[in-house]
């Protein structure tokens, strides 16, 4: 079986990716010689591009300036960060980002661990929970393809199951993670506000059961893609298309 180097590899590769893929483990203690994280952070998923710096142990308190994430990512809470939950989704509530009947539904970890192993997949020292990726829509239209998100159903039953998430971003982590598929999440301005990432870049989650499966799908979509390609080129070419 591949280890996380080579698959990530063959992420960066098939995929053409211009930030290398990134990792997270539930955890309940560090692995021997992983530092510790213990800086502030504004969100937890700020983690997400500390990842890229290197590996390192993020306890739970480290998400804590993050109620929203911290809740989504399973941690334990006590009364004061019940309180500021209840704060943050009131918020978000009264200007009207998100209706009274959401926060009910998001998606959680049930399994809490005493924090998150963070880094480059490429360098994690255990396999992974989940495989982190910022996708541009070109990209992401495969990674859809491969998960099959794309595909569409006989007998009358339409679109595929799979769903393109949206806010909060980090949500995604615990929906993957659940239906052990690949998702793609449009994001949320809290992502974009707190990581910087480009804004035309989609999140895309793998669970890290499924992560040899999802490589070897990209194989095979990127060359059906390949196949296709020249064969629009080719009748692209046999009718131009009109000047714009």
């Amino acid at each position: 079986m591949p280890g996380p180097h080579s698959a990530a590899a063959s992420l960066t590769d098939l995929l053409k990716l211009e930030t290398p893929p990134v990792a997270m483990a539930l955890v309940d203690e560090p692995p021997a010689g992983v530092p510790v994280f213990e800086a502030s952070v504004p969100s937890a998923c700020t983690m997400w591009r500390v990842a890229e710096q290197g590996v390192s142990f993020a306890p739970s308190a480290v998400h804590g300036n993050c109620p929203v994430g911290a809740f989504v990512l399973g941690f334990d809470t006590g009364e004061a960060e019940k309180e500021a939950l209840g704060e943050a989704v009131g918020a978000m509530t009264e200007a009207g980002y998100i209706g009274p009947d959401e926060p009910a539904a998001l998606p959680r970890l049930e399994r809490p661990r005493a924090g998150v192993l963070y880094g480059p997949l490429a360098e994690l020292p255990m396999a992974p929970d989940v495989v982190l990726m910022w996708l541009t829509p070109a990209q992401a239209m495969v990674f859809h393809e491969a998960s099959g998100g794309a595909r569409w159903e006989a007998e009358g039953k339409g679109r595929a199951t799979r769903t393109l998430l949206g806010r909060p971003t980090c949500a995604a982590i615990p929906a993957a993670l659940e239906g052990l598929s690949p998702t793609l999440s449009l994001g949320c301005l809290g992502m974009r506000t707190f990581t910087e990432v480009a804004g035309d870049r989609l999140m895309a989650v793998v669970p890290g059961a499924v992560l040899d499966d999802l490589v070897d799908a990209l194989s095979a979509a990127v060359a059906a893609n390949r196949i296709m390609e020249e064969r629009y080129q080719a009748q692209k070419a046999a009718i131009p298309p009109p000047r714009r």
